[in-house]
């Protein structure tokens, strides 16, 4: 009650009483209760007049036991109660509630009165709640929430990635007029910007906005809709009266035509405008909406790649899962920022967000960072028959509240789904024709785990994704160079891309012998290996534009609550970070001596340090020039070119009993020197026990 009180006098202070929009975050005063609760009214009662914890939201119940331990964790139900008071003068208004994700099934509650439910973890929904609320006295807000696995919600299971269960991002109360534009169209901006014939000399923006009435009349306004560029100059305004009806939505359409407009050119140049959408009523601002508008053209060629305003444009591709350790997915804007640094700074051009859509605040720092995007619903791993709804629900709520993200250039359909292939393939069909229907300006791809085109369920969406593992789930590393030629002979047409490699890297385990296989279903996950896979796989990749984009798998560490596997529980160790964002394994400095300008110069296995040879090899990554490494102050001979120009081998080195210091060094053309240095030991022969067993069965997900 207190809360509510302090927030009234806010508001009164600052003047925020007006007739625009107000948004204020409803994040803090909340308690929380975990289940599960019993079956019996009566204890059920005495449960609920327990003891409840506060918290502040972004806030998930498994932040740790969805971590530590396989198969392990409360799935089930808990419940979020607050008081709060809604100031009498907003009894005329318009009161929503913004959830922008909620794991993952929830109901909503104001004063016992259910409000409003939604089905899916990842989508933002509003629910309107001014006809419950009791202006002026006490409220209480009760959300019910349930993270159990269900067959007709996707995912349908937590065997690819753990759904968080809580209310783990923000919360928002918003306020408008009773006539604005509209909240809880799938709780989008209510403003579409579309774009076409975009070229240097001009592009032609059209600006739908649906807007809503409930007054019971119908209302005289007048919409502006304009266009500001980056430094806050007006470059095009238009303004419609009319009458606002109070039956139904209403849509009204701008069309402006920008000359000589200031492209958004990926990481280049990621220019942005501003759309900003004003009603008024009698000369009076009632409601506004501001979303970003990035004019640029993105192309698909078989066979050659990806362009962007007419220019290839490289697709250096990671993927991200939200969670961290000890956090789960709970994160603050700080967290998402050190994740958009890390994939900045590794060089990538493209993320893929996998397997869900993730934070709108994630999609507008790409935007602003020129990273261009993929961005898909949950339809992974498994088919039962009985999402079909759900899924088209959560591709409808993906698109109409990221439509306006210029860095989105597809949207994603679906992952390792197969049996039933008919219904499958059905189900596929459909989200793309939605897709279609929603938005036709992007594109659709679908993902397959295998690596032939002819799949039944394959072929259904603009795009063909395949996730390949050679080497580790199947076959050797090298195989991957005859799938790729493979498909470049028989579908020399298709628009393909690789979209998931890589290798588990536990890095408590370390060896200097690895083969080109090995076995996951062991214990032993050296680091080593998953390096030698990106360094080989990498370098193919690079040489076949056949391939449009890659995305390698994965940036983090994530949790995988159903795996024990690697020799850490409920974990999937295939990112080039580790889980708690601390160590940046290996092969990350492998794709940033590739990707980037940046200078790096980076010998490799410094975590490898005892070791099992006397005589053994030496790798360093260099962008700037073929290093000279010292081994105890000794310069280093034998050195060779390895995958890519970055790649230097210095091989018959020799190492002394005990510590042994390498030193790598390089003067760039700036005239500044770079370098690195790492210890080893070596203190008699050895060999750690790896298992290299080629699996010849082709892998195809779990």
């Amino acid at each position: 009650m207190k809360r509510g009180l302090c927030t009234l006098i806010f508001c009164l202070v600052l003047g925020l009483f007006t007739m625009a929009r107000d948004v204020f975050t409803f994040n803090d005063g909340w308690q929380f209760k975990k289940g599960p609760f019993p079956g019996d009214i009566m204890k059920a009662v005495g449960v609920w007049e327990g003891i409840w914890e506060e918290v502040t939201l972004p806030h998930t119940w498994n932040a740790r036991d969805m971590q530590v331990k396989a198969n392990n964790f409360y799935q089930g139900v808990g419940y979020y109660r607050k008081t709060y008071i809604f100031p009498a003068e907003w009894h005329e208004k318009r009161l929503y509630f913004r959830f922008e994700g909620v794991g993952a099934c929830c109901e909503v509650y104001v004063n016992g009165r259910l409000v409003g439910t939604h089905r899916g973890a990842y989508s933002a929904f509003v629910v309107e709640i001014q006809e419950e609320v009791k202006f002026g006295e006490s409220n209480e807000i009760i959300v019910k929430v349930d993270n159990s696995m269900r067959l007709d919600v996707i995912p349908v299971n937590h065997n690819l990635f753990g759904v968080y269960g809580g209310i783990y991002r923000p919360v928002s109360l918003i306020v408008t007029e009773r006539y604005n534009i509209a909240v809880t169209d799938h709780a989008s901006p209510g403003v579409y910007i579309t774009q076409k014939n975009i070229s240097q000399n001009s592009a032609d923006i059209c600006v739908q906005v649906k807007l809503d009435n409930v007054t019971f009349q119908s209302v005289p306004v007048v919409l502006e809709t304009a266009i500001y560029d980056q430094v806050g100059k007006q470059v095009g305004v238009q303004q419609h009266a009319f009458e606002l009806s109070p039956q139904g939505i209403q849509k009204r359409e701008c069309l402006f035509r920008i000359k000589r407009p200031h492209l958004w050119h990926g990481r280049k140049n990621p220019y942005l405008y501003r759309v900003v959408c004003r009603l008024y009523r009698d000369n009076e601002l009632v409601d506004e909406v501001i979303q970003p508008l990035g004019i640029r053209k993105y192309e698909i060629v078989a066979g050659k790649g990806f362009y962007l305003n007419g220019e290839k444009y490289p697709m250096y591709g990671v993927t991200r899962h939200q969670d961290w350790w000890g956090v789960g997915s709970a994160l603050t804007n700080v967290q998402h920022d050190i994740d958009l640094d890390m994939i900045m700074d590794i060089g990538a051009t493209t993320v893929r967000f996998a397997h869900y859509q993730q934070s709108d605040y994630v999609y507008s720092r790409c935007d602003s960072l020129g990273l261009i995007i993929w961005a898909e619903i949950p339809f992974v791993n498994r088919v039962t028959g009985m999402e079909w709804e759900n899924a088209h629900s959560q591709l409808r709520e993906l698109i109409r509240q990221s439509f306006n993200h210029p860095s989105i250039y597809v949207w994603g359909l679906h992952n390792e789904v197969y049996h039933p292939h008919s219904y499958t393939s059905s189900l596929t069909r459909s989200l793309h024709d939605l897709a279609k229907t929603e938005d036709p300006d992007r594109f659709t791809v679908s993902v397959n785990g295998y690596g032939y085109m002819e799949h039944p369920v394959n072929m259904n969406a603009d795009i063909q994704g395949m996730n390949r593992y050679f080497g580790w789930y199947e076959k050797k590393i090298e195989d991957i160079d005859s799938w790729i030629e493979g498909l470049e002979k028989e579908y020399p047409t298709q628009r393909l891309m690789l979209t998931e490699y890589g290798a588990d890297a536990n890095l408590k385990h370390q060896t200097e012998f690895v083969g080109e296989s090995l076995n996951w279903t062991k214990e032993f996950y050296p680091e080593t290996f998953q390096t030698k896979t990106h360094e080989y796989q990498w370098g193919v990749i690079a040489k076949h534009p056949y391939i449009i984009a890659s995305y390698l798998w994965n940036m983090f560490d994530f949790a995988c609550p159903m795996w024990e596997r690697g020799g850490v529980a409920a974990r999937n160790m295939k990112g080039l970070v580790t889980f708690d964002r601390t160590i940046k394994k290996d092969a990350y400095f492998w794709y940033k001596a590739n990707w980037t300008d940046s200078p790096v110069v980076y010998l490799t296995q410094r975590r490898n340090f005892d070791r099992e040879s006397r005589e053994t090899k030496v790798t360093v990554y260099s962008n700037v020039g073929i290093p000279s490494v010292y081994l105890n102050g000794k310069k280093l001979e034998h050195v060779r070119m390895g995958y890519t120009d970055v790649h230097y081998i210095f091989e018959e080195v020799i190492l002394v009993k005990g510590e042994n210091i390498l030193y790598a060094e390089v003067m760039g053309v700036d005239g500044q020197k770079y370098l690195d240095e790492i210890k080893w030991y070596y203190n008699g022969e050895k060999r750690r026990i790896v298992d290299n067993k080629e699996n010849k069965t082709e892998h195809f997900g779990f």
